[in-house]
């Protein structure tokens, strides 16, 4: 894979990631009002609600071995400067904080069957990102 590809990908996945909390947002913010009033089914709005985070964290998952495939493709000879490091360390932050937003917001509104499964899904992902982690770096010392 090329790393104009690797990084097109990236770009993909995080947009769709984006328009997805917004559609998140959107169920939320029209939808719970009438959940509350029992105007709709509460287990399909619950269920949709589960689909959209796994949407989410889908596409954020994705996004993430797509970046650590444009890492291993962009540094040359596994060099890389300090503050390549540290932003890298602070994208990588704010990425898993913002797939732990769903969540925070179902636990919020009282739907914690929801946001337990969010919450799940935001530990597999924490879980693979470690993972990847683990690779990438183990792939970067053999390199040197």
């Amino acid at each position: 894979m090329s790393l104009d590809i690797a990084n097109s990908n990236v770009n993909r996945n995080i947009t769709l990631a984006g328009t997805s909390v917004a559609i998140f947002t959107f169920l939320l913010f029209f939808l719970y009002p009438r959940y509350l009033l029992d105007d709709i089914d509460p287990i399909l709005f619950q269920f949709t609600l589960a689909i959209i985070v796994s949407v989410i964290f889908s596409l954020v998952i994705s996004a993430t071995y797509y970046y650590g495939t444009t890492l291993t493709l962009s540094l040359p000879d596994g060099q890389g400067t300090v503050t390549f490091g540290k932003a890298e360390a602070f994208w990588l932050i704010g990425y898993s904080l913002l797939l732990l937003e769903p969540s925070l917001i179902l636990f919020t509104v009282n739907l914690s069957a929801v946001a337990l499964y969010a919450l799940v899904l935001w530990f597999c992902y924490l879980y693979l990102t470690w993972l990847q982690f683990k690779k990438l770096t183990k792939k970067m010392k053999i390199t040197r």
